[in-house]
């Protein structure tokens, strides 16, 4: 079965720090692109980072470039988004995703709140 599981959200500072992970089982990981979303209070869920599975390519959404870091760990299928100067708008539901044949499999969040 696969599975996808973050963990590490929590209530941070404005200007703080968090890293999210996301650890997974079930598929092959080091072919797999994979993706962390987040879905804010009362807005749709959007697309923050991306890393794919060859190369180890990377891409960001405007609003966390420079600020956040997707990576991977292969040997552990684990995927990371290290966050770095939070902002209240960061405050969001963050979702780890992949798919795989077609399919689009999420994990079921962790909650990220910056607030002073």
């Amino acid at each position: 079965e696969l599975q996808l599981v973050e963990s590490g959200g929590d209530l941070a500072q404005p200007g703080g720090s968090l890293t999210l992970s996301c650890t997974t089982s079930g598929f092959a990981f080091r072919q797999a692109g994979m993706n962390w979303y987040r879905q804010p209070p009362g807005k749709e869920r959007e697309l923050v980072a991306r890393i794919f599975g060859s190369w180890n390519t990377t891409n960001y959404v405007d609003a966390v470039k420079g600020r956040f870091t997707i990576s991977r760990d292969n040997n552990r299928a684990t995927v990371t988004l290290q966050m770095n100067d939070l902002k209240i708008e960061d405050t969001a539901i963050y979702y780890c995703h992949t798919r795989i044949a077609g399919r689009a499999y999420w994990g079921q969040g962790t909650q990220v709140t910056v607030s002073s």
